[in-house]
This record gives structure tokens, C-alpha cells and sequence, in this order.
């Protein structure tokens, strides 16, 4: 008998089946569980099976065997089938576990090589920013933030874009607070200007920072979102005015909102909607 035929004569009999129907089960179980995280009031076996696009025996053999596993569990009463509480341990530890710095970071190098401009992240230290993380421009003339340093909440880019996202309470906190000290002539020094500015942020899914924290200094920015749609973080391209003309800040803005959305993805964050 030659080798190929002692090796072949060897390996177990369905041995190739047997995996490629392991692998089918597994991915048709995660996708019962992905139909039913996305429906936390619980499904029916007849809508698993219909959205599964399955039979209704294989799908409630495939949850049989979820449950058993303490995946899912079914609730007899109102007749369906929900998310259990091992599922929600595994997605807890990816929430504990992520690094939204890290993530950020290529995504930063990445703006820069779009636009020439420095990328920067930072988050909200009660009434400030904190910039975390910066990928520098290669021009000579650039914006350069020292990491670790703050800037008001009201007069930034980063700063504005996560204010724009927050609990009225904690908004009028910061307020009450910190007050709106004028940093340049363009800052929005009034409640009523500054609501007008989120409201605006709010709907265009970024922050325009006009002059308002440095003379002759333009900025967009917009916010990364955890899971419950509450700002994270945010990113933020600045640079000169002579670069960044007042034409270019929509264009701009909407590179760093699509940004912003696909690092909460990343993240398993959720972008509120506009």
C-alpha cells in the first residue's frame, strides 16, 4: 500500500464531515445568539427560525443545545427564547477588556495621512478635556498638543463634542460649575450660544472649533461612544486656519464624524441618533 493510501486508510471515517458539520453548528449557533442579543425582549422559535432562516426542528435543537450550556434560556411563560447569563459574562469581559486608546490610535495615523493634520483623542475630566493619544501632522507648521494636557470642555473641539452628547443634569452641572470663561473672542461664552453649538453638533454628528480656543486655530471633532450611546471619548483633526479654511471644516467634520462611528463600532459602542 503506497504512503498517500496508508495516511488516507488511517484518518477516522467522516472524519472531514464530521468538522465541516461541527463548524456549520457553531456558526449557525452564534448567529441564534446575535438574533436574540438583538432582541432583548426575547424572540419566539418560530421567529428564530424564520430570521435564522432555518428550520424550526435544527433551530430548536440549536438552542436545546445553547441552553444547556447556560447560553440562552427559555422563558415558558411568555414562550421565548432570550440571551442567558453566560452570554452576558462574555460580553461583559470584552467591555472590561477594551482599549479604546489603542483602537484609536490607527485610525488617528490614519486621519493624518487623509488630511495632513494632527489627529488627537482626549476625554472628559469632569469640567475639562484631557487629550490621550495624538498622531502629529509632518508639516512645519502644525498643531502640537503636550498629552496630558486640558483644555474647557466649551471651548474645544474635542471638549464641545462631548458635551454636545451629555445628560442635561450633568450638562448644567458642568455649568453651574465651571461657568463659560471667555479663552478668545470667538469662545461661546453664553449658555444660550453654547446650546445653540451642541444642538448643531447634535445634528451634523461633529464639533467645529472656530478660533475658539487658539487664534488662528480650526478644529472638527466628534465623539466616541460606549455601549449606551454615552460619549467615551473623542477625536479631533486641527491646524492652522490657513489649511482648515472655514470651506473645509464640513468636508473635514464628516471624515472625523465617519471616523468617530467606526471606532465605537470597534468598541461595541453604539452612535446615538442625529
Amino acid at each position: 500500500m503506497s504512503e498517500g493510501k496508508r495516511r488516507t486508510a488511517g484518518r477516522p471515517a467522516g472524519s472531514g464531515k464530521g468538522t465541516s458539520g461541527h463548524s456549520q453548528s457553531l456558526v449557525r449557533g452564534l448567529n441564534l445568539l446575535e438574533r436574540l442579543a438583538a432582541n432583548p425582549g426575547g424572540l419566539s422559535l418560530s421567529e428564530v427560525a424564520e430570521q435564522a432562516e432555518l428550520a424550526p426542528s435544527t433551530t430548536h435543537r440549536l438552542l436545546q443545545a445553547l441552553q444547556s450550556q447556560g447560553f440562552v434560556t427559555q422563558d415558558t411563560e411568555l414562550g421565548v427564547w432570550k440571551i442567558d447569563v453566560k452570554t452576558f459574562r462574555i460580553g461583559n469581559s470584552f467591555l472590561e477588556a477594551r482599549d479604546f486608546v489603542a483602537t484609536s490610535r490607527p485610525f488617528l495615523r490614519h486621519l493624518t495621512a487623509q488630511t495632513g493634520e494632527t489627529a488627537n483623542l482626549g476625554v472628559r475630566d469632569d469640567g475639562t478635556a484631557v487629550f490621550l493619544a495624538q498622531s502629529e501632522s509632518p508639516q512645519m507648521m502644525r498643531m502640537i498638543t503636550r498629552l496630558g494636557s486640558r483644555a474647557p470642555l466649551h471651548a474645544s473641539g474635542v471638549g464641545k463634542a462631548l458635551m454636545a452628547w451629555l445628560p442635561e443634569d450633568e450638562l448644567q452641572r458642568i455649568l453651574d460649575e465651571r461657568g463659560l470663561a471667555r479663552v478668545t473672542e470667538n469662545t461661546l461664552h453664553t449658555p444660550a450660544l453654547l446650546r445653540e453649538g451642541l444642538a448643531e453638533i447634535r445634528w451634523q454628528g461633529f464639533a467645529c472649533d472656530r478660533e475658539e480656543h487658539a487664534i488662528g486655530l480650526h478644529c472638527v471633532a466628534a465623539c466616541i461612544h460606549d455601549e449606551h450611546g454615552t460619549p467615551l471619548a473623542a477625536i479631533s483633526v486641527s491646524g492652522p486656519k490657513a489649511r482648515i479654511p472655514e470651506a473645509r471644516l464640513t468636508e473635514l467634520g464628516a471624515l472625523v464624524r465617519d471616523t468617530a462611528a467606526e471606532i465605537t463600532a470597534r468598541l461595541g459602542g453604539k452612535v446615538p441618533a442625529r
